[in-house]
């Protein structure tokens, strides 16, 4: 059965539209997603089988996933990673924004990812659709950029396309949902390594790095 396909405007996005997607997340779907960078693939961090889909999509084992977590906002931060208070303070100030923070993960991301995961990323994207969907789930997303090049037999590079239409005609047979919340962003976000008070850029993305 073919992805539905559902729009929602970022800077108002359809309420009961957000319960549904969260509903049929907490339910075991996997869903693509606009952020405020590349178009995400994720599946609530809690449903395994779904985890594993994303990990076959991607077409990397699970317990090889490189996969970050989409929060609402920092307050449950604490439930899978531990962050010092400087790291903290630079996350409160650049997020919601498109970075991506890798803090030390605590023993439940292991649980979770069924990996042994020693770090986690945090993203708290500047974009109300995903944000409002997780406050609705209850719990964070994964979230990952789409497998680069898409299925075999399809160009190089379209995974990283800006066109929720074109993404939906490749993925629809993959995935559970596609919403469609304008076009996409060509930059990733900016990774930044926050294991340490030392933090260091990992890859430059389209967030500017100034936390002097």
């Amino acid at each position: 059965m073919p992805a539905e396909l559902i729009k929602l405007y970022p800077k108002n996005p359809d309420l009961n539209r957000i319960r549904q997607v969260a509903k049929a997340l907490s339910q075991g779907a996997v869903v693509i997603y606009p952020t405020d960078t590349i178009y995400g693939l994720g599946c609530d961090i809690h449903n395994a089988r779904a985890v594993e889909r994303v990990a076959r999509i991607k077409g990397i084992k699970p317990q090889k996933n490189d996969f970050s977590f989409i929060c609402y906002d920092l307050s449950h931060i604490a439930d899978y990673a531990r962050v010092s208070n400087s790291a903290f303070k630079l996350m409160k100030r650049l997020l919601p924004g498109p970075y991506t923070f890798i803090l030390d993960a605590n023993n439940n991301v292991p649980k979770l990812l069924n990996s042994s995961k020693k770090t986690v990323g945090i993203r708290v994207p500047d974009n109300d659709i995903p944000r409002l969907i997780v406050q609705e789930l209850g719990n964070p997303i994964i979230t990952t950029t789409l497998r680069e090049g898409g299925p075999e037999d399809l160009p190089e590079g379209i995974a990283y396309s800006t066109d929720p239409e074109l993404i939906y005609e490749t993925y629809r047979h993959d995935v559970d949902i596609v919403i469609d919340g304008g076009y996409g962003g060509y930059a990733p976000s900016t990774i930044i390594n926050a294991t340490t008070d030392a933090f260091e850029v990992i890859r430059q993305g389209l967030g500017e790095v100034d936390w002097e």
